[in-house]
């Protein structure tokens, strides 16, 4: 009967891992630590010199004028203000510190002002659409995409819920070198356009042609 039990033990064990794992992981890909290239917005109270905007280098880390380097290895990027406080009073009694995680991602497709730009990593993507100009008439906000390469990271229906619940870029994972893509319209006129376009073109180089060979 003992060993009846302790194996039913055992067995619930090995579940209850198998199931902590994948909610670990997920819980780890909703606040991601730093890569190289993020930014970070820094103010230390009384100190100009350690505020300012700084890059993250190898490591990860946090490379400071003076100070050197402050390890970010492991660091969620929620995390960044307290971890930099902590660090930082090894050198400085009692610092006020302002710290903000910025990633830079592109905003292509349907917007006013395509291009790349340093957000904050609590911003709303409704908000980081806003730093490129906004949508433009054209844009379908409805099939808006986060890419990371050529895979698609979110979109459809999961993305516009998340949205939907203020979903910050840290909460959908949203790295340095995503990209945030809005669709637009197809326009029916407008490929009549392109048609009349080649018409009128292969019409010309045929008239072209008669007048030449006459």
């Amino acid at each position: 009967m003992a060993v009846s039990i302790s194996k039913s033990r055992w067995k619930i064990a090995i579940a209850l891992c198998a199931v902590a794992a994948p909610i670990a992981a997920q819980s780890r890909a909703q606040h991601p630590t730093f890569q190289v290239g993020d930014r970070i917005l820094l103010r230390v109270e009384g100190d100009s010199a350690l505020s300012d905007t700084f890059t993250v280098v190898a490591g990860p880390a946090l490379r400071l004028p003076v100070i050197g380097a402050i390890p970010l290895a492991g660091v969620e990027r929620n995390d960044l203000e307290a971890h930099l406080t902590r660090q930082l009073s090894r050198y400085i009694k009692d610092p006020v510190v302002q710290a903000r995680a910025l990633i830079r991602v592109s905003v292509v497709g349907e917007v006013s002002h395509p291009g790349f730009y340093a957000v904050p990593i609590d911003l709303v993507l409704p908000d980081a659409l806003m730093l490129a100009g906004g949508a433009t008439q054209q844009a379908r906000v409805d099939q808006l995409q986060i890419l990371r390469g050529g895979a698609e990271l979110w979109g459809g229906t999961d993305l516009q819920a998340a949205i939907a619940r203020g979903a910050t870029l840290d909460a959908l994972g949203v790295r340095a070198g995503d990209r945030i893509q809005v669709p637009g319209r197809r326009d029916p006129e407008s490929k009549w356009r392109i048609a009349g376009i080649i018409v009128t073109t292969l019409a010309t180089a045929v008239t072209v042609v008669a007048v030449t060979h006459h």
